[in-house]
């Protein structure tokens, strides 16, 4: 529909409005380029799946036609996308009619737009408070089911709005969408209702870890992920995909004896002859069970399908509603599936008939947006850190953009591998992520957008900090510099052996290594623990309190237990949970020099790979000297295992945790089973004793399921098996 050349136009076109939004210029004579430019957003996000600016951008441009349009009510036009959902659909699948048209939903960002569209509410339902249901937003792919007699009929897309794209097949691929639900119990013969479509985190980085090893591209994000999913034409692709559906919204039904209900409002069908008072009593009972908001998501949710029956909130005032979308947000990261906000919607169905909608959106609901997650910015160079394990690491310096309450100026690019298969280059215009506290990334360069002048991205062959040889390993996707006395290393080996989970020296963060690096006074890890603290004292902003406060930090980390100390060596594949399985092997450290890969891997959880690692670390000469210094240090390199709780409940079982628990957090957890005698595992194997499941549990729980030895057990189960 869009050539090359208007694909240009028109993004340089956005860029200039969106300067012009910030700066609070936009005015009348900007109103056709705004129509001009959303209608090609639209196209690219609604039509191609394919979008060009972020979501917060958009409606930034929205929003500001719509003052424009309200400032000047006559130039309000039929085709402005203030007034149509956007037009246009794909023609792999068959076009339907929605039962009821899908609208769009006014946006909000902060609680003063909140404020005023409560106060909105209020005069339009002449109430003084109103009661809210509160819900997440989904960040996935909308779409509609219809059920006719108990049975699935029909999936479909959003499409355009009024018709979408005919889905059945795929949608049958998702178990969270049930085949049949009761729905004459509630004397429904027909009903339509609205939903989402996602892909929850942990399934989605699985299956980008399938197609890597597949030789394919990653996808982008899990929105993406479930929105391509739905239009594939091979239902046992979707199958593989293990998408998801929440169901939030009952936009139409009919009942058995005639009656109809259309967002909210009751009538006879023309089918049916004029209401008798039997008839009325009959449906008054039918709309009863469905007069509330809040009860049709309790109706989908008892009938089998996946509500947001526990995420939802009833609360009485806009002020309640506030101080649970803003605690909300603190914890999205904590979901195992993306949300970009929450929505609420007067509870009262009979309300939001009485208050209405516009064309674009109704006036008894509107979506509180959290700060935005992806951004456009360019690209400007690329610059390559070295990893404390001599990996190459890419990292892209792009123009500063605000993204998730925080301004971006880096983005990781991970390694050579995803720039080759992104095609990225320098200066190109990019769409930019950040997801949860994961690194920015770049989803994507806008390849439509490039002038010619992009030069491509060079990677080094040798290491950018010490000058040697780069090496990349068979079987792994990044460069390495294999010199272990690489300055770079040294520092970054430094930094994790102080770091919290490690030997968690305090007041000795990124910042204070460096510099004392770079001073001379740092070498290596033993020299942390032996500082020059008079030279520090003279360094400005070290004050006597501070240069106290770190001297104690690194003289109560030479007894920290030898988990710490193990996992603070950096050894490569050896996390936390490992670094305590091997500190349960030994008396002292020194003994794994005299352990055989076979040793190594008849302990708990030690694999190949580990074992490997393991291995060629304590046969290394150099390392062997650094354990000596250490020890000479005053650092703790024995095991304390003669005080590990024995004759507990759990005594010689082992455990892993999979899935979000509700009760426990999962630190919390696994303390309570080390603090009664239990073991914990990495990972599922025949030598697992047991698998606590929470919610949203995903390939550990079905691995689990396949071996009979291994008990599954819910978070309550485990408190009470703790307790007995």
């Amino acid at each position: 529909m869009y050539s090359a050349d208007q694909t240009q136009r028109l993004q340089k076109q956005t860029a200039a409005l969106l300067t012009r939004a910030r700066s609070g210029s936009l005015a009348v004579k900007d109103l056709e380029k705004l129509r001009e430019a959303l209608r090609f957003h639209e196209y690219r996000y609604a039509i191609m799946n394919d979008p060009l600016i972020s979501d917060f951008e958009y409606d930034t441009l929205y929003k500001e036609l719509e003052k424009v349009e309200s400032a000047h009510p006559e130039l309000v036009d039929a085709s402005s996308p203030t007034q149509r959902v956007a037009k246009g659909l794909t023609k792999d699948f068959p076009t339907v009619q929605h039962l009821v048209p899908m609208l769009s939903l006014e946006n909000s960002y902060n609680a003063e737009d909140l404020l005023d569209w409560d106060r909105k509410a209020r005069e339009l339902s002449d109430l003084n408070e109103l009661e809210y249901c509160v819900e997440p937003k989904f960040d996935g792919a909308s779409i509609s089911l219809i059920y006719e007699d108990d049975l699935l009929l029909r999936g479909v897309t959003r499409g355009d709005g009024v018709a979408g794209d005919e889905i059945t097949t795929n949608i049958r691929q998702i178990r969270s969408v049930p085949l049949k639900a009761a729905f004459s119990q509630y004397g429904i013969h027909l009903i339509e209702i609205r939903g989402e479509v996602l892909m929850n985190k942990d399934n989605f980085a699985k299956y980008n870890e399938q197609l890597a090893k597949e030789g394919q591209a990653p996808l982008a994000n899990p929105r993406n992920a479930a929105a391509g999913s739905l239009r594939i034409k091979d239902p046992r692709e979707v199958s593989r995909r293990n998408l998801e559906a929440f169901l939030y919204h009952v936009s139409y039904f009919t009942t058995i004896d005639g009656w109809q209900m259309a967002d909210g409002h009751l009538s006879a069908t023309s089918a049916s002859p004029a209401a008798s008072g039997k008839r009325k009593a009959a449906a008054g009972e039918i709309h009863k069970a469905l007069q509330t908001h809040s009860g049709s998501l309790k109706m989908l949710w008892d009938l089998g399908f996946r509500s947001p029956q526990k995420e939802r909130r009833l609360l009485k005032g806009i002020r309640e509603v506030i101080d649970y979308c803003e605690a909300f947000e603190k914890g999205r990261d904590g979901l195992p599936y993306e949300i970009d906000g929450m929505v609420i919607k007067v509870n009262d169905i009979a309300l939001q008939d009485k208050m209405g909608m516009t064309t674009h959106h109704p006036r008894w609901a509107i979506a509180f947006k959290f700060k935005a997650r992806q951004a456009t910015s360019t690209l400007r160079k690329v610059e390559f850190q070295v990893g404390r394990t001599g990996s190459i690491t890419p990292v892209g310096k792009i123009d500063p953009v605000p993204l998730s309450g925080v301004t971006i100026s880096s983005v990781s690019l991970f390694n050579e591998e995803v720039v080759r298969e992104k095609d990225l280059r320098i200066g190109d215009r990019v769409l930019v992520e950040r997801a949860g506290d994961v690194i920015p990334y770049i989803v994507k360069p806008l390849a439509e957008l490039r002038t010619g002048k992009e030069t491509p991205i060079v990677f080094p062959r040798k290491c950018p900090v010490c000058k040697h040889d780069l090496v990349k390993p068979e079987g792994e996707a990044v460069w390495r510099c294999m010199n272990i006395n690489c300055e770079a290393q040294v520092v970054e080996r430094i930094i994790h052996f102080a770091s919290k989970d490690a030997m968690d020296i305090r007041s000795f963060g990124d910042a204070n290594v460096r510099k004392f690096f770079d001073l001379g006074y740092l070498r290596n890890i033993p020299g942390i623990y032996t500082l020059p603290y008079d030279k520090i004292r003279e360094l400005e902003g070290y004050g006597e309190k501070s240069v106290a406060n770190l001297q104690s930090a690194i003289e109560t980390s030479r007894h920290q237990p030898l988990h710490r100390l193990i996992y603070g060596l950096g050894i490569r594949y050896v996390g936390e949970t490992t670094a305590k399985i091997l500190a349960a092997a030994v008396s002292n450290l020194s003994e794994f020099a005299d352990y055989s890969m076979e040793d190594l891997q008849n302990l708990e959880d030690v694999g190949p790979k580990v074992g490997a690692s393991v291995y060629e670390f304590f046969h290394d000469k150099d390392n062997l000297k650094l354990l000596d210094q250490l020890k000479s240090l005053g650092l703790n390199l024995t095991s304390h295992r003669s005080a590990a709780p024995t004759g507990g409940n759990l005594d010689g079982q082992t455990f892993l945790f999979t899935g979000t628990l509700q009760r426990l957090k999962r630190a919390e957890a696994e303390e309570m089973v080390e603090k009664n005698g239990g073991k914990l595992l990495s990972g599922v194997s025949s030598k697992l004793n047991y698998l606590i499941v929470g919610e949203d549990a995903g390939s550990k729980l079905e691995k689990a399921r396949k071996i009979p030895s291994i008990r599954i057990l819910t978070e309550d189960e485990f408190l009470k098996l703790v307790e007995d």
